[in-house]
């Protein structure tokens, strides 16, 4: 394989593994620096999650204080960044994150509304209130800048979600570092 120029988009491949050369200012994830500083970043170091639930979800002031969705499987789990017992993500590091949500309601004369959540604030919010329909279904997404720690997690904020059938889903990745 050959070696691309420093702007170039495209991977270098090394001894067999993966590097991604960035220009920009190196930074303090483990990135390895040059004298020319040049960060090199491992191409291993990936990031994504994509988790469901089985079961629907029904949960009260009682049961559910935080009125947290919390999900019971997960698919992916690239970085091991998603809790599955707290249904929470956390980012590994800085940069530009992509999330998604899908959610059913279980009844119909029923609203749900959903809202992700970044540090305990609400960022986006889906919604479905047709009083007619039984299995509407809400959805977002969105890109977010996170810093190293920040958390994600989605909050039922109203109604009840439908779970058989994995219908009510949660994912994200790490679009590139900062």
């Amino acid at each position: 394989c050959p070696v691309r120029a420093q702007n170039d988009t495209e991977p270098i491949v090394l001894e067999g593994k993966c590097l991604v050369v960035c220009d920009s200012s190196p930074s303090a994830d483990g990135a390895i620096t040059s004298s020319l500083g040049i960060s090199v970043r491992s191409g291993s170091a990936k990031v994504a999650f994509s988790a469901t639930r089985s079961t629907n979800h029904e949960p009260s002031e009682m049961s559910n204080r935080t009125m947290t969705i919390y999900f019971d499987q997960v698919l992916v789990n690239i970085g091991n960044h998603f809790d599955l017992t707290s249904s929470i993500f956390v980012a590994p590091r800085k940069g530009i994150y992509s999330f998604s949500f899908h959610v059913v309601k279980v009844y119909n004369r029923q609203t749900i509304q959903v809202s992700l959540m970044q540090n305990g604030y609400p960022v986006i919010s889906a919604f479905a209130g047709d009083q007619d329909v039984t299995r509407e279904a809400a959805s977002n997404g969105v890109l977010l800048l996170m810093e190293r720690e920040d958390k994600v997690h989605l909050k039922l904020e109203r109604g009840n979600l439908m779970g058989g059938w994995k219908y009510s889903t949660f994912s994200g990745f790490l679009v590139f570092p900062l």
